[in-house]
Formats: C-alpha cells, structure tokens, sequence
C-alpha cells in the first residue's frame, strides 16, 4: 500500500477498490492514504474500506483511530465509498486465551458483540456486487457496522469455551497496570502493546457492544454467534485441548 507507483499501476483500470486494512504499524495511515491516492490517480471510482467499529478520532482502541484517519481521506477523495465497520472477530477470543485456560485483560464486565470473518467477507461480498445490479442499492455514502447476533462479557465468552472444550476456562480482569505487565515479555514495541491493550479497555468503555442487524440486511441471513463459530472452527481452540 506505501507504494503509490506500483499502487497505481495494479489498479489502472479497476472500477472498484476493496481495501482492506493494512496491518497495524506505525505507518499505517500514511500507507492507508498512499494507496486512497493511488486508487484517485488511477481513475478507481469506488472504494469499500474494511474499518473498524467505533472508529473515532478519540477511540478508545487506539488503532480504531487509525481507522478514523483513513475513513476521513477516503470521505474527501471525492470517489465513491462505503466503510465495512468490523466488530472484534470471533476468532480472536480462543486465540486470546491461553492454553492455561485463562482469557486474561482490562475488559472489566463490558459487551462485544464479535462477529465471523465469514460474515464480514460475505457482507463485502455483497455490498461489492451491488455495482453490478442498476436495480439495488449502492451503498454509496453508508457506514455498516459488522457485528454478531449478541453482545456478550468475555466471562461468558470464556464459559462458552469451557462448555466445548470440556476444561474449565475462566476470565480474569486486568487492571491497565497489570495488562501491561502481563505484555511486557512479548518484546513488542509501545504502540503494539498499547494497541493489545486498547482492544479491550475499548470493551470496558462499551465502545464494543453495538450490535447491529447489517450483516443480515445484506446478507440475507442472521450473523454467527460465538456457540456456532466454536463448533464449526474446532481448530480455533486446540490448544485448549492439548495445552500447547
């Protein structure tokens, strides 16, 4: 995406780009509006940008401000747009729990309505091939939320996991102090750390718990829960099953 010449000439003729947001770095943003000028130059007339819920100058999750900063470039580029604002992802809760069986952060008693990457691709999906219906909608100018069905505390997701699991997996409350501590020895830089960290203070703050009826507006079909994403991804927790 930092690379505004070859940006330029990978999109020399496209109609739509379905920019999907680069990962988190330092320079995202810059990235991010490197490949919005890009799509401009090249005579791209759309853009559908994968965002991210909450999305806010002053978000409490500090890469959702990242989102904030792409959003409003791409709103003055003068090109057609429509923003995909994702939910947590599902996948992220067993990921995030260790094969100690502890799902640990400063979430407090917060919601998240998480949401399947199927949904949010199917949801893409769908807002992507209304260009080639004259007949539908154009999304032209929308935001849409991508959400689960429920907003639920990660001491009900954690249950959740123990009920398909089989093992008791709990989850424990971090104090900012404490998450930060706990984070110290991945070796990753401050603004990593402070991003982790973020993701779920944005929960304690409610930030997180919006739930939405977009991706069964344009899907046409009810979004995933947490219950069916575990028993149709078994692989997403098989570390709680080996404890490796």
């Amino acid at each position: 995406y930092g690379d505004g010449e070859a940006m330029r000439r990978a999109l020399a003729g496209a109609h739509t780009l379905f920019l999907v947001s680069a990962h988190e770095s330092p320079d995202r943003v810059h990235e991010h509006t490197t490949a919005v000028d890009a799509a401009v130059a090249a005579g791209v007339e759309r853009i559908v940008y994968v965002s991210f819920l909450g999305a806010a100058p002053d978000a409490t999750f500090t890469f959702a401000r990242d989102h904030w900063d792409t959003e409003a470039h791409i709103r003055v580029s003068g090109v057609r747009h429509t923003f995909l604002r994702d939910s947590w992802y599902l996948a992220g809760l067993p990921a995030m729990t260790g094969s100690d069986g502890v799902l640990r952060g400063p979430a407090g008693d917060g919601r998240v309505a998480a949401v399947a990457h199927e949904d949010i691709a199917d949801a893409a999906t769908a807002v992507l091939l209304s260009a080639t219906d004259p007949t539908g909608p154009t999304h032209d100018g929308v935001t849409y939320d991508l959400t689960g069905p429920e907003a639920f505390t990660l001491a009900e997701a954690a249950e959740e996991l123990g009920r398909v699991t089989g093992r008791t997996v709990t989850y424990v409350p971090e104090t900012r102090e404490e998450a930060y501590a706990s984070r110290s020895g991945y070796g990753a830089p401050d603004w990593e750390v402070a991003g982790w960290v973020t993701s779920y203070e944005a929960i304690a703050a409610g930030e997180m718990a919006t739930v939405s009826d977009a991706v069964a507006t344009l899907t046409g079909r009810p979004p995933m829960n947490l219950a069916t994403y575990l028993r149709e991804h078994p692989e997403s927790y098989r570390h709680l099953l080996t404890g490796n």
